[in-house]
């Protein structure tokens, strides 16, 4: 008989070893991402006919210098050359020249008339002005940065042309691709007017993002495709909402796109609050949003669409919301209210609910208001705009583009190399800090600026000249559209390009002396961009996140007040959806730093996520109210409980308390 406590084998499972792997730091990890995407084939064409034939055209004129300057600035408007909708670029293109063209003026007539330690005071006063300003947005990041870049150029460039000249030429040169721009129509887009492609994308784009959202209910994806909704909803509001000569629609397609984007904010409303119940949805609940966007795409009528069943209050308005946005589409064949319902997907039987009068219902009236006379809550002002950039950002972003600025334009003098703006010119690209993390633009600058003057030494030995030099710069304008994907690639094309307008210019070619002052640039802004500051390390992330409460409770003091202006209310929404987006930015390049400055904005994530629950929230608390009238306990106590998390959090962030008025909500 066998002993009663022999012991029981032990069959717990065995250890199975892990393949070693190593976790890269945030700093290092940013370095090696890229964008994805397909090919912009127009924007690849632009670029082609951009630089290339203006530098072309002006080497057989016998007006090499002319050219140059033309050049630069086509090439820096192509680094701004962003999908979206021809009048944003118009804004986003034009308003970066004009500032380049400043820089030309102001760098030319300063290096001519005045002294090494003169000069660089006036390039230090100006790195603080445009870095300041930089805070205000990318369109007035991308100008400061042309203003530095070329107030250097202007300064150290030795051209025949007087300053107020080559700033002509360089204008020309951005007004070129802006006119490429207007001009020539996306491939596909011909069938429809193609004037208005890009809008007609990013709407489309939005109703993709409700279905998406829609599918997502209920799933761990919903949070990330609330977010894809909230950049789908920004950058349509960007594309129509640009500049414009008159301040309404002037054409039959736009007005038809402005009301199709107007009738697609109930619908992210309703689907917000959905995702926020929780629950799964039936699959043909996305149905109907992917149908409008097929027909925003084609510009048929959407035909019939799903009804979902009307069996929570976030249902109900989705339906609501698709009669409306059906009635948009198809009013021009059929009165309001006469929806075509599909009577097979329709389900339990619920069809949607009648708008009745569309001129008293305060869903259609909210969106003839948001179609009619605007997208935005208010336009821009000088004082708001005056605050952003003598605030906490501005500071922070001014000091240390002018510290980094001044400080390379100092050194590169001192060295008394005949390229010496290429050293403040370079830094002007490091030290920004809306375009990355510190140490990945960095590694990035000087590994795209080794491969690029690699390439370009070996091109150059073996090309004929010019028209070989002319040639190399068509093809390095055609790979920028690409190259933006990467730092690094970026970096590389444009040290290409930038090399073979020098040796066109008729200086000797630069390939090592290029890579050197790269280095040195780069050195000087890493001990720089470390350097203790005065005032408050992380404004930019603590300004960006102020600025997102503040709207945050407009937001919800809005919705609780009861009003029923429903344009009001979307965008008092999409203020507050756009802020926590700027924020998380922000927030999500701080982090990326190296530890010694990503301290500094340390539990500010939990601050934005606490934020975008509650403006998750309080869109859920809009659509019950709509329906019932009244909230629910969950509703209350969700809000209660984020209200004193957000305390807590901004607490332990080392934020500003709340408004009182937010907590007592």
């Amino acid at each position: 008989m066998p002993p009663r406590n022999r012991p029981r084998p032990d069959r717990s499972p065995v250890p199975v070893p892990r393949p070693f792997s190593v976790a890269l730091p945030p700093w290092l990890t940013h370095a090696l991402r890229a964008q994805r995407g397909p090919v912009p084939w127009n924007a690849v064409v632009r670029g082609a006919l951009a630089a290339g034939p203006l530098l072309l055209a002006a080497v057989l004129a016998g007006q090499e210098s002319v050219g140059v300057m033309a050049a630069l600035g086509a090439m820096l408007a192509g680094i701004n050359d962003r999908p979206g909708s021809r009048r944003t670029a118009v804004h986003r293109i034009g308003v970066p020249g004009l500032a380049g063209a400043t820089g030309i003026v102001v760098g030319t007539y300063a290096g001519e008339g005045v002294g090494p330690v003169p000069l660089t005071l006036i390039l230090t006063a100006l790195g603080l002005l445009a870095g300041a300003v930089s805070a205000v947005g990318p369109v007035s990041s991308g100008a400061g940065t042309q203003l530095l870049v070329a107030a250097a150029i202007g300064a150290g460039m030795p051209l025949p042309e007087p300053g107020w000249q080559r700033a002509l030429f360089f204008m020309a040169g951005a007004a070129w691709l802006i006119l490429l721009r207007l001009a020539l129509p996306t491939p596909g887009a011909l069938a429809h007017d193609f004037r208005f492609d890009g809008e007609r994308v990013a709407v489309a784009d939005v109703y993709d993002a409700i279905a998406e959202l829609l599918a997502a209910a209920g799933g761990e994806q919903a949070g990330a495709r609330r977010a894809a909704l909230t950049a789908a909803l920004d950058h349509a509001q960007d594309a129509l909402a640009g500049p414009r000569l008159r301040r309404y629609a002037s054409s039959s397609a736009e007005r038809r796109l402005r009301a199709q984007y107007a009738a697609a904010l109930p619908l992210a409303e309703a689907a917000t609050a959905l995702a926020w119940a929780g629950d799964p949805l039936l699959a043909r609940t996305a149905e109907g949003p992917r149908r409008l966007a097929v027909a925003v795409r084609t510009g048929e009528p959407c035909g019939p669409l799903p009804a979902p069943a009307r069996s929570v209050p976030g249902l109900r308005a989705l339906d609501d919301a698709l009669l409306h946005a059906a009635e948009t589409f198809d009013r021009g064949g059929r009165k309001p209210g006469s929806r075509q319902i599909d009577g097979n997907k329709a389900g339990d039987g619920h069809g949607a609910a009648s708008h009745g009068d569309a001129g008293t219902n305060p869903l259609d009236r909210g969106a003839r208001q948001t179609a009619h006379k605007g997208l935005r809550l208010r336009p821009f002002r000088a004082k708001p705009l005056l605050r952003t950039v003598t605030g906490a950002g501005g500071r922070e972003y001014g000091f240390r583009v002018a510290l980094c600025y001044g400080a390379s334009a100092a050194v590169a003098q001192a060295l008394h190399h005949v390229h010496w703006y290429w050293l403040p010119a370079t830094a002007v690209f490091l030290v920004k800090p809306d375009l990355g993390p510190l140490v990945s633009r960095v590694l990035n600058r000087a590994a795209g600026t080794v491969l690029g003057a690699l390439v370009f030494a070996g091109l150059a030995a073996v090309l004929p000249r010019p028209e070989g030099l002319v040639a190399l710069v068509a093809i390095s304008g055609a790979l920028i559209p690409v190259a933006t994907r990467h730092f690094a690639a970026q970096t590389a094309v444009v040290t290409v390009l930038v090399l073979a307008l020098v040796m066109v210019g008729g200086e000797p070619e630069a390939s090592w002396s290029r890579i050197g002052e790269t280095l040195l640039a780069c050195a000087i802004v890493l001990i720089v961009g470390h350097l203790p500051a005065p005032g408050q390390r992380g404004g930019n992330v603590k300004a960006r996140l102020t600025a997102a409460t503040d709207a945050a409770h407009a937001y919800l003091t809005h919705v609780l007040s009861g009003a029923d202006d429903r344009a009001a209310r979307w965008a008092l929404r999409r203020e507050a959806y756009r802020k926590l987006a700027e924020a998380r930015a922000a927030i999500d390049r701080a982090a990326a730093e190296l530890p010694t400055l990503a301290r500094h904005t340390e539990g500010t994530d939990e601050v934005a996520a606490t934020l975008e629950r509650l403006v998750d929230t309080t869109t859920a608390c809009a659509v019950h109210l709509d329906d019932t009238g009244r909230l629910t306990p969950r509703h209350t106590e969700r809000l209660a409980t984020l209200l004193d998390e957000l305390v807590e959090q901004r607490e332990r962030a080392g934020l500003a308390d709340p408004p009182a008025d937010l907590l007592s909500a």
